[in-house]
C-alpha cells in the first residue's frame, strides 16, 4: 500500500510505512512534550549530566584536597557553598566529581546489562528449541539468587572497586533485559512482515537484525531509562558497604558511608549525597515513565 502525495513540483508515490512511521513518531514526541513528570524528568537528568561533564570547571576546589581545619563546616560557609566533610573537603566539589563517577559507571552498568540481556533474549526467542531453553533456564538460575546478594558474591570473587562493581550490577541484571526481549521477540516474529521476508529469501542473521531486533527498541529503551536509576541505587549501595568505589575517589555512596557517624553533629554531609541520589533516581524513573507512555501505541 502506498500514500499519494500532491507537492508544486507534482504528484509522487512514498510507501505508507514510512508515513506512518514518521507520523507514529511525531505523535510520541507530542505526546512525551505533553508530559509534565516527563519534562520535569528530562531537565533533572540533563541537569546532573550537564554537571558531571562541566565537573571540572564547576568544582570551585579539589575534591581530595584535606583541610581539617575546616572539617564538618556549615553550609554557606565563606569558601565553601555547602560546607565540607569530616575531613575538611569541599562539599560541591565532591558531589560534582560523584556526579560523574555515580552516572557514568551507572550508564556503563545499564549499557552492558541492555547489551548481553539483548543478545540472550534475542537468541533464545528467535531461534528457539534448545538455545531458548539454555538460556532461560540460566537466567533462571541468575533469578534464583537475592540481586543484591549475588551483586555481593560477584565483588567477592572478583575483587572490590569500581570496574568490579559496574559488572557485578550489570551481570544481575542480565535477565531483567533478557525477558523483554525475548518476550518481544515471540511477538514479532509470527507477524505477517517476518513470514514475508523469510519468503523473499531473507537470511536469518539480517532478519534477526533488522526486522526482529528493530521492533524491541522501543520496549528496550524504556527499560533503559527506567533501570539507570536502579544501577545508581545498587552501585551506591555497594560503595555504601565498602565494595564498590574506592576511597579517595567521589561517589555518592561512599560519601553517605562516610558521614553515617557524623549525621548527628552535620547532618548536611550524609544529607546532600543522599539528595542527589534521590534527585538522580527521580529524574531517570520520571523520564522512563514519560518514554513509555509516549511509545506505547495502545495509549494513543
Amino acid at each position: 500500500m502506498s500514500v499519494i502525495r500532491v507537492s508544486g513540483a507534482g504528484t509522487t508515490l512514498a510507501p505508507a510505512g514510512a508515513a506512518r512511521g514518521r507520523s507514529s513518531l511525531s505523535e510520541a514526541a507530542r505526546m512525551f512534550r505533553r508530559s509534565g513528570s516527563a519534562m520535569f524528568g528530562l531537565a533533572l537528568v540533563a541537569v546532573l549530566g550537564a554537571a558531571a561533564v562541566l565537573a571540572p570547571l564547576l568544582a570551585p576546589h579539589d575534591p581530595d584536597v584535606i583541610d581539617t581545619a575546616r572539617r564538618l563546616a556549615r553550609p554557606l560557609t565563606p569558601g565553601h557553598l555547602l560546607g565540607t566533610d569530616e575531613f575538611g573537603r569541599d562539599l560541591l566539589s565532591r558531589l560534582l566529581h560523584g556526579a560523574r563517577t555515580s552516572l557514568v559507571v551507572g550508564l556503563a552498568a545499564t549499557a552492558l546489562a541492555a547489551a548481553a540481556g539483548s543478545v540472550c533474549g534475542l537468541l533464545a526467542g528467535f531461534v528457539g528449541r534448545w538455545v531458548d531453553q539454555l538460556v532461560m533456564r540460566s537466567i533462571d538460575t541468575l533469578m534464583a539468587f537475592p540481586y543484591f546478594l549475588l551483586a555481593i558474591a560477584i565483588i567477592a570473587t572478583l575483587g572490590p572497586g569500581l570496574v568490579n562493581g559496574m559488572v557485578a550490577v550489570a551481570i544481575v541484571n542480565i535477565p531483567f533485559y533478557g525477558r523483554i526481549v525475548r518476550a518481544t521477540v515471540l511477538a514479532v516474529k509470527q507477524t505477517e512482515y517476518v513470514e514475508a521476508a523469510r519468503a523473499l529469501g531473507v537470511s536469518e542473521l539480517r532478519l534477526s537484525l533488522t526486522h526482529v531486533l528493530r521492533n524491541c527498541l522501543a520496549p528496550l529503551i524504556v527499560a533503559v531509562t527506567l533501570n539507570v536509576g536502579g544501577m545508581i541505587t545498587a552501585l551506591a549501595g555497594l560503595s555504601f558497604l565498602g565494595l564498590g568505589v574506592q576511597p579517595p575517589t567521589s561517589d555518592w555512596g561512599s560519601m553517605l558511608s562516610s558521614s553515617r557517624q557524623y549525621m548527628n553533629v552535620a547532618p548536611h554531609v550524609a544529607a546532600l549525597p543522599g539528595l542527589a541520589i534521590f534527585l538522580a533516581v527521580l529524574g531517570f524513573n520520571l523520564l522512563g515513565d514519560g518514554l513509555r507512555d509516549a511509545l506505547d501505541p495502545r495509549l494513543r
